[in-house]
Parts: structure tokens; sequence; C-alpha cells
């Protein structure tokens, strides 16, 4: 009789100590899995022995021709795969129709590599495998991957499902994804997987014990792109995700290769699309009803407010100080009014000294629109008329008084101009601004992040409330790994969640004819007297703030290291602003002489100059010096109530320097006249300086700017340049995707700030 060729059959199940099939009595750490390998003769199944083949069981297989070298070759293939027999590994000795079976023991990875990796070769050859419910390397093979979003709230809300199907059974996947989290490292996990290769897969457990082979990559977008995942309340009861309509764009991102198959709402699909496939702002050009010339990338800007109106989306115009974000909005709006849709007031938010140039540039721009300033005492006696104005220009201190009448309306448009002024959250003028009905919401703004990544969170939450979680969630999955753990994925996470909703374009690369900026820093060294005197407050200050960090700690310390570094900062700009005895015993100031040396020289050349300064006490003994020189001069801080007047001497040049407090002076001033911008002294956070320069370094400028930047040399002033950088970092990294520094100042931070001169 022919020898036939015989077909390796294994059985996969597992069993537990005393040799029952493991799903009879539930789980234990001491189960174990094995395999029984039978072989196949023409649909007769026979089994071999421990250490060689046997006769097949049963009296009529035993004439059963065997092919003995095929067989043992099968037993060799376990063997070179790390089996051993399974009286060897178990506790106790299984019952007597197991003692011929086989076992890796109760190592995990080597039960993974043969489910993942060894069977799927040996059913390729030919063997046949039956598994069985114990057995707990089961690996689940999808026919497809599926997305499901469920309908929107009223408030733009959605559920969510991520999983697989297999012979078009849905198993969601999030619930299990969720417990693979929380089972492990999560920072590790994703190393573990960024490292695998393309075709590399990751066992997964679901529900019912099976193991899904997730491909790696696949599984590190997921948790990159819903890292809400991470999360302690990241899934419903039902286990689905509760998503923002307006994230439909990362949704997307997860079928980039476009192999998931999509139920429910078609039309979260398509924005989906839109929003990932989004490539940039079409130009497009303003209507006949607005009077004035857009540069290229302002026509583009009004396109993109235009597709962001298109699909009721909200958006942060984050352009650089000075390239036009206002006229960019008059023209969204004169679109608006030409196609008919502006059929309720479109409202302005602005800080009160920029309300005037709103008025002005409507009136200049768009003349068409019928505008009303709300401000001044008589205001109310006008709120009757609101609703018949095509734009109400108001303040955010004027919020807080005509709250109630502002929220009786409805708007087609709000519009927060310098947008920074709301984000506190805390504020009554944020929480009033939530709070406005509009069927689109605007920010303007060069600086949408000042100091930490809170205040972004502010100012999506009045654009898209919830958008980006409460701000306890926020702080977990972004702004604790961004600032102070460095995560760059995380970083990169953000970048994508707010890219269709943030434009922002830097003046070099929109404005090739801008004339250079230059700025140079001017260190200046103190004399004996105001030296000792820096020491002295130095080191008393210093040991203060030491008890204070040493008692309650560096976060609730701020009040006193504050005001220690303010008294070593006056100290630096000069000796008067001290209000200490042994200060007035010191008539000299480095830096105030050194100004009007380098002022008499600038003069002489005949340069316009701004001066900028935080302290107005600073400015009024500079005043006083100037009146005493006889220099000409016009000022404008908090208290100057009427800034046209200032501001067009200069610009008209009638007078050659102008005195500006940094807080009064860093926002909605044109000074192109200018060709020189003084720093008298440093601030933490260099977007405001990067402001106060813009008043001269902006579009209609002409001339070459100089920014000059007062600094006593080793002093706490040059230790503020350093840590400006971490601020500058956080803002740059959110529209460039750049390196993120520790931002949060440390015990050592502080102490570099409290260092003794050299």
């Amino acid at each position: 009789m022919e020898v036939q060729q015989p077909i390796p059959h294994l059985r996969l199940y597992g069993l537990t100590p005393g040799g029952r099939p493991r799903h009879e009595v539930g789980y234990s750490p001491m189960d174990l899995d094995a395999v029984g390998l039978h072989f196949d003769y023409g649909g007769t199944r026979v089994s071999p022995v421990a250490g060689g083949v046997a006769a097949a069981t049963g009296g009529k297989d035993a004439d059963i021709p065997r092919n003995f070298p095929a067989e043992q070759a099968a037993v060799e293939r376990l063997k070179a795969a790390g089996f051993r027999p399974l009286v060897e590994v178990s506790v106790g000795l299984p019952r007597p129709e197991l003692r011929h079976d086989w076992s890796l023991g109760s190592k995990r990875e080597l039960w993974l590599k043969f489910a993942l990796e060894i069977l799927p070769e040996w059913k390729q050859a030919g063997w046949q495998v039956e598994t069985e419910p114990s057995f707990q390397y089961q690996m689940v093979h999808p026919n497809q991957w599926y997305v499901e979003t469920g309908k929107t709230d009223r408030q733009g809300w959605l559920s969510f499902e991520l999983g697989i199907l297999i012979d078009e059974q849905r198993i969601n996947l999030l619930p299990s994804i969720v417990n693979l989290l929380r089972g492990c490292d999560p920072r590790l996990l994703l190393n573990q997987l960024r490292s695998m290769d393309a075709q590399g897969v990751f066992p997964v457990p679901l529900a019912d014990g099976r193991l899904l082979p997730f491909p790696a990559h696949r599984l590190v977008r997921i948790l990159e792109v819903l890292v809400e995942l991470h999360g302690r309340h990241a899934l419903a009861e039902n286990g689905k995700m509760r998503l923002n309509q307006w994230r439909a764009g990362e949704l997307a991102f997860l079928d980039k290769d476009h192999g998931i198959r999509w139920f429910g709402s078609r039309e979260i699909q398509e924005l989906g699309r839109r929003l990932l496939d989004f490539k940039g702002p079409q130009a497009l050009s303003p209507p006949k009803r607005f009077h004035g010339i857009l540069r290229p990338y302002q026509r583009e800007g009004l396109g993109w407010l235009q597709f962001l109106r298109q699909y009721q989306l909200p958006g942060i115009l984050a352009d650089d100080m000075g390239l036009g974000k206002t006229v960019q909005a008059l023209a969204h709006l004169c679109v608006e009014k030409s196609a008919g849709r502006l059929d309720r007031p479109a409202l302005v938010v602005a800080p009160t000294s920029l309300m005037t140039n709103w008025k002005n540039e409507a009136r200049r721009f768009a003349p068409g629109l019928k505008t009303h300033v709300s401000h001044g005492l008589d205001r109310r006696e006008k709120f009757h008329k609101l609703s018949e104005h095509d734009l109400i220009i108001t303040s955010y201190p004027l919020l807080h008084r005509d709250h109630q009448v502002l929220l009786e309306h409805e708007y087609h448009c709000l519009i927060l101009d310098e947008a920074q002024m709301v984000k506190n959250p805390k504020t009554f003028a944020a929480q009033v601004c939530v709070r406005i009905n509009a069927r689109q919401r605007l920010c303007l703004t060069g600086t949408p992040v000042e100091n930490h990544l809170g205040e972004l969170w502010s100012l999506f939450n009045i654009l898209l409330t919830g958008f980006l979680g409460s701000a306890n969630e926020f702080n977990e999955l972004f702004r604790i790994p961004i600032e102070k753990e460095r995560d760059h994925v995380r970083q990169e996470t953000l970048n994508r969640r707010i890219r269709p909703f943030v434009l922002r374009r830097k003046k070099e690369q929109v404005e090739k004819d801008l004339p250079p900026k230059t700025e140079v820093i001017e260190r200046v060294e103190l004399g004996e007297a105001q030296r000792d005197l820096y020491e002295t407050i130095r080191v008393a200050m210093h040991q203060r703030v030491a008890d204070e960090i040493r008692l309650k700690g560096v976060e609730r310390s701020h009040i006193v290291i504050l005001d220690a570094l303010l008294k070593m900062r006056q100290v630096c700009c000069d000796p008067r602003l001290v209000k200490l005895g042994a200060a007035s015993k010191v008539r000299e100031s480095a830096k105030f002489e050194f100004l009007f040396g380098f002022l008499e020289e600038l003069l002489e050349e005949d340069r316009k100059i701004i001066l900028f300064s935080q302290f107005t006490s600073m400015l009024a003994l500079i005043e006083k010096e100037l009146e005493r020189r006889s220099v000409s001069y016009v000022k404008l801080t908090g208290q100057t109530r009427d800034r046209a007047t200032p501001i067009a001497a200069f610009q008209e040049g009638k007078v050659p320097l102008f005195l500006v407090s940094l807080k009064a002076g860093g926002l909605g001033l044109n000074l192109t006249a200018a060709d020189t911008v003084i720093l008298y002294d440093p601030w933490w956070n260099p977007a405001v300086e990067e402001q106060a320069a813009a008043r001269a370094h902006r579009i209609g400028q002409t001339k070459p700017i100089f920014v000059y930047k007062l600094v006593v040399a080793n002093t706490v002033e040059e230790r503020i340049l350093e840590l400006q950088k971490h601020k500058k970092e956080l803002a740059n990294a959110l529209f460039e995707q750049e390196t993120i520094s520790k931002l949060h100042l440390g015990k050592e931070d502080f102490e570099a700030l409290f260092k003794p001169l050299k």
C-alpha cells in the first residue's frame, strides 16, 4: 500500500493545573496553554507519542501506512519553535489523553510570537488548526475596519466608535484600547509601537478574550489623535467616545490611507475630508463696497474667513502685529453685506484704546456698513437701536456693564480684537463672550499664546466650547505634557487639532518689501554706588524668597518672588524708583545717564524715536529731564484721555520723541513715522516687546527700523533675556512645531535670577 503524506493537525487549547479546560473553571495564574499534535491520513486522524511516533488509535487504523519521517519532521518543527512536552511544564500530571501534548509554558512573548508569526506560516504550509475557546492566544482577523459617527446634538457633539468588521459583525475597539492603556505605561507602549517596522502588529486583547493583531502604525495614529483615550473618563457607558463635530478632520486623519469603512453621518465624513485636505487659503477679491486694495496675503486671509463662514466654523486670525487683521475682518463683513447675509449686526469687542481705530478704519474701508460705537455716558440711550446697525463696536470693560443688553441680541458675527484680552477664562468678560449668540466667532490676535497654553484653551472655549475638553482635561492631556514634559507628539496632536481654525502669517513670509528690522542689545555697566545698592537688595530679597519657597513652595510664593524681582529691576532702571531709605542716598543711575547720551546722538541724526517703559514713574523721570534739556516730546500712558493728539503730532513730524508706557501703547498704535524704538526695561514676555516694536515696523513703513534694548549687564535684566526664549518657543511651536523648552520657572530658574554681580 502506498504511503500517504500526512497533514499535521493542531488543537490549540488552555487548561488549569488540574487538567480541566480553562473555560470550564475560569482563569488562574497557574493556567497553561497547550497544543495537541495529530496527523490526518485521508480523513483518519492518528497521534504521535513522546519521543517518537506510535501506531494509530483504534483497531482499524492500525493498518494505515505511516509516513514516520514526515511525522517526525512535524514534531521537530514544534521543538524548534520552543515547545516542550506538556508533562515537563505543567504542575501535576495532566489527564492521560493529554500526556503527549506540547506547550510553550507560561511565557507570553513565546505564545504571541507563535500565534502571530509561526502559526500563519504553518497554516500556509497546509497544517490544519483547530482552536478551542479556552486558548487565550486566539487571533481575530478582521474583514475590514470601520468608523461610526452618531448624530450630532444641538451643541455639535457626536458619538464616535472605531472597530473591526468580522463577517459584517461590528466589534468596538475603543474599550479594548482604553483597557490596554490602563494596564501599561502609555509612553513605553508608544515607543514600542513606533520602533516596529511598517508591517509590525501588536496584539490587543478583546472583550471576549481573543487577540486582535493591531497594525502598529494604525494603533500609533489612534493613540496620538484620540488622546482622550488616555484620560480617566474616556468613554461613555456604551463604550463610545463623545466628540465635538469640528474634530471631523482628525477622524478623517485616522482614515488617512482610505482603508476604513464609514457608518453614520455623511456630512461629518465630508467635513472631515475637507478639513484634512485643506491646503491653505485661496485668495478672494473684496467686493466693490470695500474701499481699499488688499495685499495678496490679505486676499488669502479674506478667502480663509469666507471658507470658515461657508462651513460655519470659528477661527483665530493670528497674523503678526501690523499685517492688517482689522482690514481683513472689515473686508469679510463687506462680503457678507454684499451677499445679503449680514441680516444681523456684527459685534466687535476691542480694547478701549482701539475703539476709535475701528471706527476710523470702518469709515475708511467700509463706509457702506452702518457702524455704531457703543461707548460713553450716553450709550444707554441708543441701546434700543443696536439691531439697526451692521457693525457694533464696544470694549472689553463695557462687557461687564452692558452684558445684559448685549446678550439680548443675536449677531451675525462676533469679532474679538486683541483676543488675548480674554485669555483668562475666569474673567467676567471671557464668560460673557462664551454666552454671546453669534453665527460665527472670530478672534484677532498676534499673540494667541503669551505665557502658557491655558490662554489658547480660553480662546477656544469662547470659539468652540468643549472643543479642547474641559480646562482640567486640557491641562492633563496637553498643557502638562507639552510645557513640563516636552512631549513633541502631544504638541503635534494639538497643532493638528487647531490647524483648520488658525491662520498665522509672519511679516517675513508675506511682506517681502517690508524694510529690515535690526535689534540691538545695549549693555550698561553699573557704577560703584548703584552696584552696592543692587547687591544689598539682591541679598536681602534672595534670602526672603528662599525662606518663602522653603515654607510654601514655588507655586505659592509668586507674590513674594515678583516683589523681589520688581525691586531689583527698579534698581537697574533708576534707584529713584525704589522706595527704600538706602536707595535715596544713591545719586547715580547708569541706564538713565546712558539713555540721554544715546538720545542726544540719535536726535542729532534726526531720528524719530519711540521710547517704551513699563514704569510710568520711570517715564515721569525721563520727562522731567527732557524738559530740563528743552527736548520736545509727546507722551501716552494709561492716564492719557486724548490719544489722537499726541499720535498726530508724532506722525506729522512735529516732535521727534514719543514716550509710551508699554501697557498703554503696546496695542493699536500705527507709528510709521518712527525709525527707532527704545525698550528702556526688558519684560518676561518677548511677545509684549515685539508688539511694541510692531508699532513702527508694520505695513506702510518705508524706513529700516532699529530696536534697542537697554540692559544692565550681569543683573536680573540680563537673566530675563535668557528666560524670554522659553515663552517665544511655546508660541512658535503652535505653528511651526518647534522644540518646546521647559516653560515653568522652577527653583533653579529663580536661583539664576538672583545670581550676584560678577
